[in-house]
């Protein structure tokens, strides 16, 4: 190339700059032939365009309906260490003033579990209420669990935090473990910024300076930051507090007057190690996770029953002009599931915040979290046990696969609405497993799962089987064999009563029935829940 090439025959950005200002002139072109143009993601030149900026690679593009509007989606992931990073974009992202935005670190606890041990999901949806609200704003979703560290490290810590009474923090348990307080990278966002020609200044949502502090090293321009902050629980005062006294913006840890909560049991710590009869599996940790109720159904054994109506009857608490009670029923095993009325109770808890009664807005499902290390993947499993099973008991079972769409608040959570109802099936029953399979897109995984949706949204393909073709995966790529060789783990007989969708589901997966009869596992009964419907 000669170095008389004149600049307006090189690539430029649209305000005339060259778009690689550190390479040599003579080799403009040739770096831009390689690389997408600032901003080609917003007028993409074709469906097939897949822009990669440093470690940034795109991979699909779709809209959200969430119950705060409509959200145009990008999907990313990184080259190196193969996390995803999704952003959902609202109003005008390239022309606005200002863009009002949240980096959110995933946390499947509390966004699909139901978990109510830390704010993270009350953060993620209030995220989307501020931007909707704005008008223009971007959320970025990093899969960061637990600051970073992953399933497996932050399940550790919930172990040793649970196992110490609450005595020890989180960061403390994550000093003991070697690790940092935080090990979460954002050098994705400049890359994502650059390919969707974001150049407005950010009004940055977060609680936590060390975030915006890792824009502006980036070159991000930060216009002002807003805190997200909520009323604690009873079971995350102890996390918000540790969060607050480590940097975080925080205010209403040191002044609610909510108290601690302690797991039901003592949580017992240990190493970790192989499963015997399956030694792909890692024995990572386990500790108890306190799950919000279905339906605001709460869960009471006969002793708490009679604590909270012993002298006032739960039928007064019902025929009052506002009741906080509004039904109530007898269960398997002498338990009582209580509906509230949970507007009626916040109401009345505002003004008595001394009786007792309130507790029943703070009562979760207690499920026990069991975290494995596949070998073999080098995936996370999770494992959630309800109940103490004995011999005679048949305990329901959920296979549940997840979708990471339904994290956010979307008008429609169908993969939402189908965990809540195997949550409710078994703590009916009393006794049940749930087996949760991160693998989106029936185990093709979520770039397969976002490039299927994209299709259809561009009317390329007319269903997610034809999607699958062009994609070019199978229907079902699930490993069952090692999902219900690792659910075995679990029970204590070869009967069990199986969770599925639907028939037609089942007819869908012969793996499925396979895998069970491999294991000698008898389901006594089938459970089809497609036709039922539970609220939130």
């Amino acid at each position: 190339m000669s170095d008389s090439i004149s600049q307006t025959q090189l690539p430029a950005s649209t305000d005339g700059e060259l778009l690689f200002p550190n390479i040599p002139v003579e080799f403009q072109r040739l770096v831009g032939e390689m690389q997408h143009a600032t901003g080609s993601l917003l007028k993409p030149e074709s469906i097939d365009d897949r822009p990669l900026r440093g470690t940034t690679l795109y991979i699909a593009t779709c809209s959200l309906e969430t119950r705060f509007g409509t959200f145009r989606t990008h999907i990313f992931q990184d080259i190196i260490d193969k996390h995803y990073i999704i952003a959902l974009a609202h109003g005008d992202i390239d022309q606005a003033e200002v863009l009002y935005t949240r980096l959110h670190s995933s946390c499947v606890t509390s966004e699909t579990l139901r978990g109510c041990d830390c704010d993270c999901v009350q953060q993620l949806e209030g995220a989307f209420k501020v931007i909707a609200e704005k008008g223009n704003g971007i959320l970025f979703y990093l899969m960061q669990e637990g600051r970073g560290v992953g399933y497996v490290g932050k399940s550790r810590d919930r172990m040793m935090v649970q196992a110490s009474l609450d005595e020890l923090s989180t960061f403390q348990a994550y000093a003991s473990m070697g690790l940092k307080k935080d090990h979460r990278n954002y050098d994705n966002i400049s890359d994502i910024c650059d390919v969707l020609g974001i150049k407005a200044p950010f009004v940055v949502l977060t609680n936590n300076p060390d975030k915006v502090n890792a824009l502006r090293d980036q070159g991000i321009k930060i216009a002002n930051t807003e805190t997200l902050e909520f009323e604690p629980s009873p079971f995350n005062l102890a996390y918000l507090t540790s969060k607050a006294a480590s940097g975080h913006i925080l205010n209403r840890p040191s002044a609610t007057r909510v108290k601690r909560a302690l797991p039901p049991e003592p949580v017992v710590p240990f190493k970790p190690h192989a499963l015997p009869q399956a030694k792909r599996f890692v024995y990572s940790a386990s500790y108890f996770l306190p799950m919000k109720p279905v339906d605001d159904e709460v869960l009471l054994n006969n002793e708490q029953f009679r604590e909270f109506f012993g002298e006032k009857k739960i039928e007064d608490y019902m025929s009052e002009e506002n009741p906080l009670i509004t039904n109530y029923s007898l269960i398997r095993g002498n338990r009582f599931l209580v509906q509230i009325h949970a507007a009626n109770l916040k109401a009345y808890a505002d003004a008595n915040p001394e009786d007792p009664i309130v507790d029943l807005l703070t009562t979760p499902y207690w499920f026990r979290v069991h975290v494995y290390y596949d070998i073999v993947t080098t995936q996370e499993f999770v494992v959630l046990t309800h109940g103490k099973a004995k011999i005679y008991d048949i305990p329901v079972v959920r296979l549940h696969s997840e979708s990471l769409f339904n994290r956010f608040p979307l008008r429609t959570v169908e993969n939402r609405d189908k965990f809540k109802q195997s949550v409710k099936q078994i703590v009916t029953y009393g006794v049940g497993v749930i087996q949760l399979i991160y693998n989106d897109g029936r185990g093709a995984g979520f770039g397969a799962y976002a490039t299927d949706l994209m299709l259809s949204e561009a009317g390329l393909a007319l269903s997610t089987d034809e999607a699958y073709r062009r994609i070019g995966v199978d229907y079902d790529s699930r490993d069952y064999e090692a999902s219900i060789s690792l659910l075995k783990q679990h029970l204590k007989s070869d009967k069990i009563q199986m969770i599925m969708n639907s028939p037609a589901s089942l007819v869908k997966k012969p793996e499925y029935s396979i895998a069970l009869q491999q294991h000698r596992i008898e389901v006594e009964r089938w459970i089809f829940i497609d036709d039922d419907s539970i609220s939130d």
